[in-house]
């Protein structure tokens, strides 16, 4: 679908409902945890995002944040970083890679984006990590919050 970008607005101008229903809406959902993680292994839910009602034909942009993730210190490790829809089975909507150099535990921040547009009606999305090998971990804080914002930016 072709991007409708609002119009300018100059002084005496009438603003329509249209022009208003092109502007974007703001925050749909706010998720963080100041909970850690030790364990990462298998594919698990990291955060479970609160669910928001999606309106057909316009974009969300969705940004998950983990403030530190460690990976073991084994050559060729990586947590894998995922959003997905409802749950650990749910469609994939964006996928990153966090990796150490050989042999070294890194520990530094991941975040990734997506831009989708969904269904009208409720819709929850999650947010996962996973370690290929070893044993990786997520360590947060109450100064240093992983989080899963959805916002809708405007019209499809």
């Amino acid at each position: 679908m072709a991007i409708n970008p609002n119009t300018d607005f100059s002084a005496g101008a009438v603003l329509t409902a249209e022009q208003m229903n092109r502007l974007p809406r703001g925050v749909m959902s706010y998720t963080s945890t100041t909970t850690s993680d030790a364990t990462i292994t298998a594919e698990e839910i990291q955060i479970t995002g609160g669910s928001f009602t999606a309106v057909a034909n316009r974009y969300y942009r969705i940004t998950y944040y983990e403030p530190q993730l460690a990976v073991p210190a084994t050559a060729g490790a990586y947590i894998t970083i995922r959003l997905r829809l409802t749950n650990l089975s749910g469609t994939v909507y964006q996928t990153g890679v966090f990796q150490t150099g050989p042999a070294n535990v890194v520990n530094s921040t991941s975040t990734i984006h997506s831009v989708n547009t969904f269904s009208a009606g409720s819709v929850t999305l999650v947010a996962s990590l996973q370690c290929n090998t070893g044993t990786g971990s997520a360590t947060r804080s109450s100064t240093q919050p992983a989080f899963l914002l959805v916002e809708d930016i405007g019209p499809a």
